[in-house]
């Protein structure tokens, strides 16, 4: 335990979380969270600094939400890390996030070991540079063999095209059009295997999907914060999770 999680035992900080934290059913946490990380860029511009801090600063961020996440027993944690449109910004923004993507993975593995989390990769891989894709590929072999919390991230990843491609998938496999049933499609996702998408949380106040686990996310509750993602915190996620749990959940039924 550091100096400052001490400190923290002692303020009303910790008091307040305790509190929260008894709120929580644990028996209706939600099996799949799913979040758009939202505000980097604005956040780094609040500072008058450029955008690549604030995505250097969002790192605290998905670490806590990890560590919560495990914590709640989450079984699945989808972070969208970068779509299929941002290809578009500036090929130095690119070149940084896919270098922060490398450092961030081999930094954090051993955390993520210690914490039995696994690690899968959603997504188009084959645009990404040869050597991103290996380090992805050695971090997801190294915890392959943990049972705990899965992180997925959701990198080179488009809704629409996800959906498209699991067609295309489907009918080269000569499947008769008329018996394709939903869980057929399902099985052609990148994200086959997973559960649906309980709770969509996206941060910084915007209030849109952006192209983000369209099928997957058709129940799913959607919880918009006004907090930017370098500012997220494991009190965020525990206040979606608790607003989560305060709705009635009927997928069309009365």
């Amino acid at each position: 335990m550091t100096v400052d999680e001490k400190s923290l035992q002692t303020s009303g900080y910790f008091k307040q979380q305790q509190e929260e934290w008894s709120k929580v059913d644990f028996a209706r946490v939600p099996a799949h969270i799913a979040i758009i990380m939202d505000g980097n860029g604005r956040w780094a511009k609040e500072r008058g600094w450029q955008r690549v801090m604030g995505h250097e600063n969002a790192r605290t961020s998905v670490r806590e939400s990890v560590r919560a996440c495990g914590e709640l027993g989450v079984k699945v944690l989808s972070l969208f890390a970068f779509s299929t449109e941002n290809w578009t910004r500036p090929k130095q923004e690119v070149d940084f996030l896919f270098e922060l993507f490398k450092r961030t993975l081999e930094g954090e593995r051993q955390e993520l070991a210690d914490n039995n989390v696994r690690l899968s990769v959603c997504g188009d891989r084959a645009r990404l540079p040869a050597w991103l894709d290996k380090s992805i590929s050695a971090v997801e072999d190294a915890l392959a063999k943990n049972t705990g919390l899965l992180l997925n991230l959701a990198v080179n990843y488009g809704g629409k095209q996800d959906v498209l491609r699991a067609t295309q998938r489907l009918m080269a496999s000569g499947k008769d059009p008329a018996k394709v049933t939903a869980d057929d499609l399902t099985a052609q996702l990148y994200t086959a295997g997973l559960p649906d998408v309980d709770l969509l949380i996206r941060t910084s106040g915007e209030q849109r999907i952006s192209n983000f686990f369209l099928w997957q996310a058709a129940y799913a509750e959607l919880c918009f914060l006004p907090v930017l993602w370098p500012d997220f915190r494991r009190e965020h996620l525990l206040g979606a999770v608790l607003e989560y749990q305060g709705r009635s959940r009927r997928f069309g039924a009365l």
